[in-house]
């Protein structure tokens, strides 16, 4: 395979990969040593500096991860800023798995849901309903999400030991759906 398309996987990994992954998951994608790897990846790095993207590729100890160029971020919280996102049914769903199963990875997401989850998990990190609560202690040490404090203002709740039963799950759509009304 040539460099050009390792690179062009790598490149795939990394952006379909919302969360830091080791250098030793990369290699065993794309059958490559160690050197080669990481002489590909900074091969990449040189490109977003060069090219001067709107993305870095962040090394953390072996892990990678693309992020966006900090100078730019004045502009990102104006797209927020002005378009506020909603709670659809795919995110309430989202919703619905973290606070039933947390913690819970991303992975377990979408495995539960059969689709990916990026853009619902983006929306309720934005809207504070859900955090970052650890590291799963396996390879590629996926982010644990839990439910925040707002969660709890949100749905009136005092603890997650007041959720309602599955059967029940009714009374926090008509919440939702007041929720959206609001915004």
């Amino acid at each position: 395979m040539s460099k050009r398309e390792l690179k062009s996987i790598i490149d795939a990994i990394l952006f379909a990969w919302a969360e830091p992954i080791h250098i030793d998951e990369i290699m065993k994608v794309i059958e490559q040593d160690k050197k080669t790897t990481r002489e590909l990846i900074r091969e990449l790095q040189d490109e977003c500096e060069h090219y001067r993207r709107g993305i870095v590729l962040n090394n953390y100890d072996d892990y990678y991860q693309y992020s966006t160029r900090s100078e730019h971020d004045e502009y990102l919280k104006k797209l927020t800023k002005s378009s506020p996102r909603k709670i659809t049914s795919s995110t309430m769903e989202v919703l619905a798995i973290i606070a039933y199963n947390q913690p819970v990875t991303r992975i377990e997401i979408d495995n539960i849901r059969g689709v990916k989850s990026y853009s619902s998990i983006d929306t309720l990190k934005a809207k504070g309903l859900i955090e970052e609560v650890g590291r799963l202690d396996v390879v590629g040490k996926p982010v644990l999400y839990g439910t925040t404090i707002q969660f709890l203002k949100m749905f009136n709740l005092s603890s997650l030991d007041e959720l309602p039963k599955i059967e029940n799950l009714e009374e926090l759509n008509t919440i939702l759906e007041n929720e959206n009304d609001e915004n």
